[in-house]
């Protein structure tokens, strides 16, 4: 079997022709003059979320970067992290496998690295694509370099970055995660605990403190024509790249239009009881600067779906805070689950890129 691109038992290339023994097989970019390019964009995420908008966009663009969360502590990843003192590998292995291609070859890895081990060893549980990522990274010692390597085995369509180079935590100032005590205010640690508290997640923050991010998922967002934000888990899957300050300080720095998904129903535990409004809200209090051109809702979620009968004029008043316009269209899938229907999400995303401003033409 053989792919454009791939040739088994060829070294990939570094982008100066040199062979890429060293661990850090280059990604080829746009040339600067980008006569007629796609768009350049980078989406920001973790979990199926990213996922969803990862399937979505590769439909608009080849020059796609994934810039992943790295605070999960559940599982198969949180079982390497503490083993092995790792990043954790699984959001990571979820963007390669969403950017596989639609051949035989790509659906076969993305089939591959999702597999996980059964049984009751030590083994049981753990996907074949952590262990491969991890495998890389202690090999190469860098998480960039070995990421791109499984790319290029991949085959797939754009790159995958972790946000930081070193493993994170999320802390949440949480009431009522005892439900004996209501009205009790306690920290909650871990993405795990968080993400299934039955409190009311209030804020969030990431340890440690100020945390380093990676310098090419910097670059990413700085040189994009779009910045794609959510949907995925608001508080562990969406919000930490907004804590990390050099992503941060890129974030509203950068000359891309910027682009916010709204999930399409409350998450247990997460937002429970949560309003359209309210997931705005919180992405206003913890990244007060970032401005966002757009804002895209699903219209049957927020009339009368998962979100109940919203409040629409006050949603688009709160879009209107963050300067941004609301977008309403439809981008679930019919089967009535909470899920984006990559088809129509990238439909609702080619519209928003036509209409609502670019850098520099691509069609």
């Amino acid at each position: 079997m053989s792919v454009a691109g791939y040739v088994p038992g060829r070294q990939p290339q570094s982008r100066t022709g040199e062979r890429a023994g060293s661990p850090s097989p280059s990604r080829p970019r746009s040339s600067p003059a980008r006569a007629n390019p796609a768009p350049r964009i980078t989406a920001l995420g973790g979990g199926q979320g990213l996922s969803a908008s990862l399937s979505a966009l590769r439909r608009l663009t080849s020059d796609l970067t994934a810039v992943v969360t790295v605070a999960d502590d559940g599982g198969s990843s949180g079982r390497l992290r503490e083993e092995l003192g790792v990043l954790p590998p699984g959001d990571l292995r979820k963007a390669l496998a969403a950017l596989c291609g639609d051949d035989d070859w790509g659906r076969t890895w993305s089939e591959v690295i999702q597999q996980r081990f059964t049984g009751n060893g030590e083994l049981g549980g753990h996907a074949v694509g952590n262990l491969l990522i991890v495998a890389l990274w202690e090999k190469l010692g860098d998480p960039v370099a070995a990421l791109d390597w499984v790319g290029r085995l991949l085959n797939v369509q754009g790159r995958v970055l972790p946000m930081s180079a070193v493993p994170l935590d999320i802390e949440a100032t949480v009431r009522g995660h005892d439900p004996a005590r209501p009205a009790e205010v306690s920290a909650v640690r871990g993405q795990a605990s968080v993400a299934a508290t039955p409190g009311t997640v209030q804020s969030i923050r990431l340890l440690p403190d100020e945390p380093p991010a990676v310098p090419e998922a910097v670059t990413a967002v700085r040189e994009a024509d779009w910045v794609v934000l959510g949907p995925g888990s608001w508080f562990t899957s969406v919000l930490p790249h907004l804590l990390v300050p050099e992503l941060a300080k890129a974030l509203t720095e950068t000359r891309a239009r910027r682009l916010l998904t709204l999930n399409l129903a409350p998450q247990p535990g997460e937002t429970e009881g949560f309003t359209p409004q309210r997931h705005l809200e919180v992405i206003a209090d913890h990244a007060p600067d970032l401005a966002v051109d757009a804002i895209l809702v699903d219209e049957r979620a927020v009339t009368g779906g998962a979100f109940g009968q919203a409040d629409l004029e006050g949603l688009e008043k709160a879009a209107e805070r963050m300067g941004a316009a609301l977008v309403l269209g439809t981008v679930a899938r019919a089967d009535g689950t909470p899920r984006h229907d990559p088809e129509l999400l990238a439909a609702a995303y080619d519209r928003i890129f036509r209409t609502h401003g670019r850098i520099g033409p691509w069609r």
